[in-house]
């Protein structure tokens, strides 16, 4: 199935199922918002599986992605993961950072009370604070118990979407020296117009991985094309990650952290600091600067037949004042 939330005005928005092909969209049966149907999934998903039958077969009106919120515009919890080595690793060569100890994920708890939509201007106060944009895939969970194993945890999993999780590069280093977690350094996300139950993906589902590249071009520019599928922990090992000493509210949103791949030389990468520290590493200095105001984002994720997931996110970077 595929979900959408269209505006209502309230802040959550009314909840749509969409069409496989992402054409048309009907507001989804006996529940309001995409949170309601999370934290009712088994009593409501039998019944949205024969509306998204009939809107596959015709039914439904018109949809069009760039009218949509953030499929869940605002979440209880929203925990971002940093789950591709060839990131992290570089990074820590850039950076000359300790290496991070293998055998654990890498997770932060972000704010949550605001997801940007996927063809919003994007409003930051000052181009001197280093704006990037980093590629994601994440899920939205049902509720999930403490203790659970990933193999647990996997079937918790009820829905995946693409994020762009917004990073202002140059505060981050004042406040990871703090030990207190980010405030000024990540701002709200952006999330792609459609989350997708895991089925949807076919055979890119694998290992609770999304097998399948996310396309970035910034300023009309290819800028990279990253396999999503290189993990060093999957979904459901991440989701057990979170859930080790505390229970997960349904609709709590996790994150894959920047799409990453070991050549990243040759296909590209999800964010600026990567191709910086390429650039650092090669050349002595960095060469691509952030992002100024009037810069424009475009992410999309397709199948390999070419067929939509989540439709793209697809955004301008401008001044606050």
């Amino acid at each position: 199935m595929k979900f959408a939330t269209l505006p209502n005005n309230t802040p959550d928005g009314r909840l749509h199922v969409v069409s496989r092909d992402l054409a048309r969209s009907a507001p989804a049966n006996n529940v309001e918002t995409l949170q309601s149907l999370m934290e009712n999934w088994d009593r409501l998903a039998d019944a949205l599986e024969a509306q998204y039958s009939d809107l596959n077969a015709g039914a439904g009106e018109n949809f069009d992605p760039s009218t949509a919120l953030a499929p869940l515009p605002r979440a209880w919890q929203w925990l971002d993961g940093s789950a591709y080595d060839s990131h992290g690793d570089l990074m820590q060569a850039v950076f000359k950072l300790d290496p991070t100890p293998k055998g654990r994920p890498l997770m932060y708890q972000g704010m949550s009370h605001e997801f940007l939509p996927s063809t919003s201007n994007v409003a930051f106060p000052s181009e001197e604070d280093g704006i990037d944009f980093e590629g994601e895939f994440g899920l939205i969970c049902d509720e999930v118990p403490m203790g659970v194993s990933a193999a647990e945890a996997r079937v918790h999993i009820r829905l995946l979407v693409q994020i762009n999780d917004w990073s202002l590069r140059t505060l981050a280093p004042i406040e990871m020296k703090t030990g207190f977690g980010w405030i000024h350094a990540k701002p709200a996300c952006s999330v792609a117009p459609v989350a997708v139950t895991p089925d949807e993906l076919g055979t890119a589902w694998r290992d609770a991985r999304v097998d399948l590249p996310l396309t970035v071009d910034l300023n009309g520019t290819r800028f990279g094309n990253a396999e999503g599928y290189p993990m060093s922990y999957g979904f459901d090992e991440l989701l057990a990650h979170a859930a080790y000493s505390r229970k997960l509210c349904a609709g709590t949103i996790l994150g894959s952290g920047t799409v990453s791949n070991e050549n990243f030389r040759e296909i590209g990468s999800s964010c600026l600091a990567e191709r910086r520290g390429i650039e650092l590493l090669d050349h002595g200095a960095p060469q691509t600067p952030y992002m100024k105001f009037g810069d424009h984002i475009r992410m999309e994720c397709r199948l390999r037949n070419g067929d939509p997931v989540f439709g793209p996110i697809d955004q301008k970077v401008v001044s606050q004042s």
